[in-house]
């Protein structure tokens, strides 16, 4: 851990408990030590001395013990000639740093009775809202563990400018985050920057302006504090079960805007023992090894314009979209839809047009979530009949991706555009097919909204394992064609991660049942020499597939023993088809074309025929 850091961190430490020892004296001496010291309306006395040590805080008189505490944890300040480890030290003054802020906090209440609002709102000569008593944490707490809110951003300090502070608010607010404020940067903070933007600040808009002094920072971390009690069933004093809950089910991290103070390096040394990292915009030491959270524990210098972005990738937060934004209804129900030439207001590919379909991974930084382009005509450009070539770029960036997993994801194109109302879907690669009705036009529906559904269900179906998508879409035909090229030397790169691997070298075959909607007694056997009928998945694709998606439709097969060698017939490939095939297909023959061919669907390449005259095998291109 970088000594700049923890040096910091524990100096600042040493100074908020010295200060927390002179206002407890000060304290002590007015009201003497059976005064009643509290935050208001909550049965949790102070929450995180409460939930890490067990000590219910109730008078002056317990805040020795807790003040004893502080003194241990809190180590010598680093000697300038002297390296130690200094990893432990410095979580531990952070600790002892929420500690000491606690006990400020508390004696700040008794000593000024209406500082804080008490509220959910600010008032008008009022802003500061203060620790949330027990009804706000039952309201907004159910949220963090169903979902609905994944975590928060604790920002302390201010932006350079008002619109800057407004931005990154609402994009914080557009990933569900709640973000809870404190502390000032020369005299301002954010959350009067909000105000001055005419932002709605308060519990309701998620935008919570506990304090403007750094030691209202333990606002936020008392409530996640508070969350793995009231809802995680952690028993007071159980600080690991803590920690590790808030690691684990609380997305948050602490986002310092303006110089890093030593009190502010503290404040972050404490969040890291629940796991929140830190995220700087300004340039700052960097701690980038893995530990304690989940990746880095700090970074610092990031753009204002890719802070929020960076923080949910660091925080591991994995982004949600649960409505796909598209004028047409969409679902599994209109999958099987066809267009008929009747129905027909435009198509593309399937021979008509150049068309192909690629998913690529990208590095994170050159990924903009949610991002689509559309690159040439839409579909409010074009009459009726018309055809266009098109390209669609799927970008894709995770910590957990892998460049294995690329075939994967670029296959359910085929189902998940055949979710849309009035739009049908047929072929992989560069055969797809896509038509489009009348009726979705007149609804409005555009190409680029092919986009906006790849975003959405690839996060919904993949976010385990990706963190961003942007989608690009190509109607111009040099374009079209650029994209071909690049796709044809990707296919040949996957394709020949096979070569070298045969069927007699593996026990398990791998089925693929995603094409059933359109032939429901249709299953494709994948071997290490035979790819799907479509020519999209091998074999190592299939493994990756069942990799990510355990119950999806690559799903193993074992062998078993060999009925036919010659023709390819395994007793477990025949039991397993039969019984996906909804018991309509009865046995299967692996190298032959007139014993038991397997079955097809649509999206086959090529077509493939006896020639009896000569006795031959003919093949044939569908583009042909």
């Amino acid at each position: 851990m970088s000594k700049i850091i923890c040096s910091a961190a524990i100096r600042g430490a040493r100074n908020i408990v010295g200060m927390a020892e002179a206002k407890y004296e000060e304290a002590l001496k007015k009201w003497g030590p059976d005064q009643k010291i509290e935050f208001p309306n909550t049965t949790y006395y102070l929450p995180i001395i409460y939930g890490m040590l067990g000590i219910p805080v109730s008078t002056l008189r317990d805040v020795k013990e807790v003040m004893d505490k502080c003194n241990e944890l809190v180590p010598a300040t680093v000697s300038d000639n002297v390296w130690l480890p200094y990893l432990a030290p410095a979580l531990e003054a952070g600790m002892a740093t929420f500690f000491a802020e606690e006990i400020i906090e508390a004696i700040r209440y008794l000593e000024e009775p209406d500082f804080y609002t008490k509220g959910e709102d600010p008032l008008p000569d009022n802003i500061w809202l203060g620790a949330a008593d027990d009804v706000i944490m039952r309201k907004r707490g159910v949220e963090f563990v169903d979902g609905t809110a994944p975590g928060f951003a604790a920002i302390l300090g201010a932006a350079p400018s008002v619109e800057i502070a407004a931005k990154i608010a609402i994009e914080l607010q557009e990933k569900n985050l709640y973000v809870f404020m404190c502390s000032d940067h020369e005299g301002k903070t954010m959350s009067e920057q909000l105000i001055e933007a005419g932002v709605q600040i308060g519990w309701p808009t998620r935008l919570v302006s506990f304090g403007p002094s750094y030691t209202a920072t333990v606002f936020a971390m008392g409530f996640a504090t508070r969350a793995a009690m009231s809802f995680g069933g952690v028993q007071p004093g159980d600080f690991v079960r803590n920690l590790r809950y808030n690691k684990d089910r609380i997305f948050a991290f602490a986002m310092p805007l303006g110089t890093v103070t030593d009190e502010w390096y503290a404040n972050a040394a404490g969040a890291i023992n629940w796991g929140f990292p830190t995220i700087a915009d300004t340039p700052i030491p960097e701690i980038l090894p893995t530990g304690i959270c989940t990746y880095e524990h700090v970074v610092s210098n990031v753009p204002h314009d890719n802070i929020v972005a960076k923080a949910i990738e660091v925080r591991g937060l994995k982004v949600t979209v649960s409505k796909v934004d598209i004028p047409m209804s969409y679902g599994p129900a209109f999958e099987g839809e066809r267009i008929r030439k009747d129905d027909l207001y435009f198509e593309c590919g399937g021979g008509r047009t150049l068309g192909v379909e690629l998913t690529i991974s990208k590095d994170m930084t050159e990924v903009e979530d949610g991002k689509v382009e559309m690159i040439g005509p839409d579909l409010d450009q074009v009459k009726e009949g018309d055809k266009l070539p098109f390209a669609m770029v799927i970008e894709v960036a995770g910590r957990q991706m892998q460049s294995d997993f690329e075939p994967i994801l670029e296959r359910q194109i085929h189902h998940l555009v055949n979710y849309v109302q009035g739009i049908m879907h047929i072929g992989q690669r560069s055969i797809m097919w896509i038509r489009v009705g009348k009726a979705a036009v007149e609804k409005g529906f555009l190409l680029k909204h092919l986009g906006k559904v790849m975003h959405a269900k690839y996060h919904q179906d993949f976010g385990n394992i990706l963190d961003k998508v942007q989608v690009k879409i190509y109607t111009e035909e040099e374009k079209v064609k650029e994209v071909i090229e690049q796709a044809k030397k990707v296919y040949k790169e996957r394709d020949a991660r096979v070569e070298g691997m045969t069927d007699e070298t593996e026990e398990t075959y791998y089925s693929c049942t995603l094409c059933q909607s359109f032939a429901p007694s249709h299953v494709c056997v994948i071997t290490p020499e035979r790819t799907g009928m479509c020519g999209a998945y091998n074999w190592l694709d299939c493994k990756a597939s069942f990799e990510i998606n355990p119950t999806g439709p690559n799903q193993p097969i074992i062998k078993g023993e060999c009925t036919e060698p010659a023709l390819g017939q395994w007793k477990g490939i025949t039991d397993f088809v039969y019984k996906a095939s909804r018991q309509k297909v009865e046995q299967v023959s692996a190298y032959s074309l007139m014993n038991f061919p397997m079955t097809a669907c649509g999206c086959f390449e090529c077509v493939a025929t006896i020639l009896p005259m000569c006795n031959g095998i003919m093949v044939v291109s569908r583009d042909f």
